[in-house]
């Protein structure tokens, strides 16, 4: 019985890598080998104490550029007709966040698919945003692979993982709150409609994936960056399916504090 459990956790983890990876396509690199806590056990990294000035990594010069939320804004994302709205948290993730509104302005999630959904052995994440599922002739297989090309480098636009512990001034960047030595939890925590993005091995290869959780995922809280929330429509997440298309995105609330970089 103990040797079931054990490779039934061993199994879940495998499918909870699975589920936030992006692969490589281009420069990008192979998916990744992150470990993580093992997440049928119900372990959690190990927060505590405060971190302190010393332990914060400041963000590098070569993401001066990119786009910027200082404040909130809203999304709604439609999707079988039906909207999900997405309250956006600039003030705690300001990159994260004003990259996906600068996506959203684009059009780029306009018509892209969902390609991974995990909800056995129980309810994990929704992902989607690979810019190459636009093409419905694009091979399902390779799903999950793309990030979004900036016309002005004609290369693939990353972000740093951004991630603001509780009582820090500023975010952590390229970093895992573990790998910077911060002991305090995340502000913004993977609960259940959590959105945050996914990423392949390097903290800072994120670019236009993300997904939703479908239920609470501390072991993910500190290595990801979440950066909003759904406040409503959540009923909508719950029913999306491997397939389904987000028909439109639009930033309904919020654009006077966005800042599109440069």
């Amino acid at each position: 019985m103990q040797m079931q459990i054990k490779l039934h956790r061993w199994l879940f983890s495998l499918l909870i890598i699975g589920a936030l990876f992006v692969g490589g396509c281009g420069s990008s690199p192979q998916a990744n080998s992150t470990p993580t806590p093992n997440p049928a056990s119900g372990e959690s990294i190990a927060l505590s104490a405060s971190p302190s000035p010393s332990n914060a990594v400041a963000v590098s010069s070569q993401f001066s550029n990119l786009p910027r939320l200082e404040g909130k804004a809203t999304v709604v994302m439609t999707v079988k007709g039906a909207p999900i709205t997405i309250e956006l948290d600039g003030t705690n993730a300001p990159i994260t966040a004003g990259n996906f509104v600068d996506l959203v302005q684009k059009g780029v999630y306009d018509g892209l698919v969902f390609h991974r959904v995990v909800r056995e052995p129980q309810p994990f994440v929704v992902q989607g945003g690979d810019p190459q599922g636009k093409d419905p002739k694009f091979p399902t297989a390779r799903l999950g692979t793309g990030g979004f090309i900036d016309q002005k480098t004609s290369t693939e636009r990353r972000i740093p993982l951004e991630i603001k512990a509780k009582g820090a001034a500023n975010p952590t960047y390229s970093k895992t709150l573990e790998e910077a030595g911060v002991k305090d939890k995340p502000v913004l925590m993977h609960s259940r409609g959590a959105v945050a993005m996914a990423r392949s091995q390097s903290p800072d290869s994120a670019s236009s994936q993300f997904y939703f959780t479908l239920t609470d995922v501390p072991f993910l809280d500190g290595s990801y960056a979440v950066f909003g929330y759904v406040k409503q429509g959540m009923d909508v997440v719950d029913k999306i399916q491997a397939g389904d298309r987000i028909e439109k995105a639009t930033v309904t609330q919020g654009l006077e504090d966005f800042k599109p970089g440069s």
